[in-house]
């Protein structure tokens, strides 16, 4: 079955990708939602850090912008674009209910949109699913933290085994950020034939959020 990837950027769509691939479905797109044509939505990635995830996967990717008033409108209208080309499905990484939407959201857009949704991650135990996607070798680091679950301190550290042992002693944080504690840039994963390096940073603080700008990095073979 042919299938697109909602493609945030971070770990777990990437991880979702993984895990969609083993199960046997045909990836032939990755889709992102874009603030602006510079900063994808949420995660808040360059969109030449975007391109290069495309680079390092050999997937093709679409970048559609949108704002938060359109979003779900510009979101079906892209799906059902896809679909009239092929695709029969919908991966993301969702783990927990999409923030800010009710609890079967993705069902009701790939409902009215007639994809399959595939959610490889959904209701999994999280402290599991961070063991098992370092386990298998992904690599990436955090670009925003809530700044009232995470210091500013957390940015751009790895998701490494020491993150975990860090990270399951604070109390109210989910290892993998379900609420909203903290948001990835995947940097390596297993079917990258390429690694992104980062070489040049610099934090801001945005309201209640702190947030990673990479200003420089590098597209490597592995």
């Amino acid at each position: 079955m042919k299938v697109v990837v909602s493609w945030s950027g971070g770990k777990d769509s990437a991880y979702a990708l993984h895990l969609a691939k083993q199960q046997g479905y045909e990836i032939v797109n990755l889709l992102t939602m874009m603030n602006s044509e510079e900063k994808s939505s949420f995660h808040l990635i360059r969109s030449d850090i975007l391109d290069a995830h495309a680079d390092a996967t050999g997937v093709q990717l679409i970048k559609k912008q949108t704002s938060n008033e359109v979003y779900e409108h510009d979101f079906k209208m892209v799906l059902t674009e896809l679909k009239n080309k092929g695709v029969k499905g919908l991966v993301t990484g969702d783990i927990r209910k999409v923030a800010n939407h009710e609890e079967d959201w993705l069902n009701r857009i790939c409902c009215e949109v007639g994809l399959k949704p595939i959610k490889p991650l959904w209701m999994l135990d999280t402290n599991q699913i961070y063991i098992d996607y370092i386990g298998a070798g992904f690599k990436a680091i955090v670009v925003r933290t809530n700044l009232s679950k995470l210091g500013v301190d957390w940015l751009g550290r790895v998701l490494d085994k020491q993150f975990y042992d860090n990270i399951i002693k604070l109390d109210n944080v989910d290892p993998c950020g379900e609420d909203g504690e903290y948001h990835t840039l995947i940097t390596d994963a297993p079917y990258f034939k390429k690694k992104i390096e980062i070489i040049e940073t610099q934090k801001h603080n945005i309201n209640n959020y702190s947030y990673l700008e990479v200003k420089d990095f590098a597209l490597k073979l592995k």
